[in-house]
């Protein structure tokens, strides 16, 4: 049981050679392989990948469309979604594998939600991001969503919407009865977003997307509200 590191990319050519030598130090060649999928029309990022074991592809923009893409010439067989500004934990290959070893009916799981942020806002926000995940064992994108690839191809993969495609997609795996694990082991993303827009902006805006998305509105008109 080996894993398939997809990595949506939008311009993040300055950070991401760093990142994937930090990625490639947890899930080594050739016993797991690294995929960067770039959705930039301009291929910035594409271009400024230095590291020869990373496979480096483009798509077209979109994060689900781009998971989508790295997922279809991914050749292990276990998916893991990466953002390109979170880290997991060093022994994360063994986390992931002894989840499905422990039981063989589970199609996939995440792990818990950290943010590289000791304010207290940050770790309330951090705290109920977690008990709502363990309570609905639907994880978003940020907890570095794994699943058997088998399983992922079967349920058609990530709806191609421009926003809440993580949402909908283990929306739809718990529907149809599919078992999710959340690890309590932590992966770490980054605060950039809520320290350039502000904690209480940034936190209000994610609350009313996904009270809208519930609600019924469209992932094209909630689009909008997060960009």
């Amino acid at each position: 049981m080996n894993i398939s590191v997809i990595v949506p990319v939008f311009q993040e050519a300055k950070t991401i050679n760093a990142f994937l030598e930090s990625v490639q130090a947890v899930f080594p060649a050739p016993e797991h392989e690294l995929i960067m999928v770039d959705g930039s029309p301009e291929g910035d990022t594409f271009a400024a990948v230095a590291l020869s074991r990373v496979k480096t592809i483009r798509s077209g923009r979109g994060r689900a469309r781009q998971m989508n893409r790295g997922a279809a010439i991914a050749k292990k067989d276990i998916l893991l979604f990466l953002h390109a500004d979170t880290l997991l934990p060093g022994d994360a290959p063994k986390l992931i594998k002894n989840v499905f070893y422990a039981d063989k009916d589970l199609v996939g799981g995440a792990f818990s939600l950290g943010i590289d942020d000791d304010r207290i806002p940050m770790k309330i926000i951090e705290f109920s991001a977690n008990l709502r995940s363990w309570i609905t064992r639907v994880p978003y994108g940020d907890q570095s969503i794994f699943l058997r690839k088998d399983y992922f191809e079967r349920m058609g993969g990530f709806r191609e919407i421009p926003i809440m495609e993580d949402l909908e997609l283990m929306t739809r795996i718990r529907k149809q009865g599919g078992r999710i694990h959340i690890l309590k082991q932590k992966s770490v993303t980054s605060s950039r977003r809520w320290k350039k827009e502000g904690i209480v902006i940034c936190t209000l805006r994610n609350w009313l997307i996904r009270l809208l998305y519930h609600l019924g509105v469209s992932a094209d008109r909630l689009a909008a509200l997060y960009k």
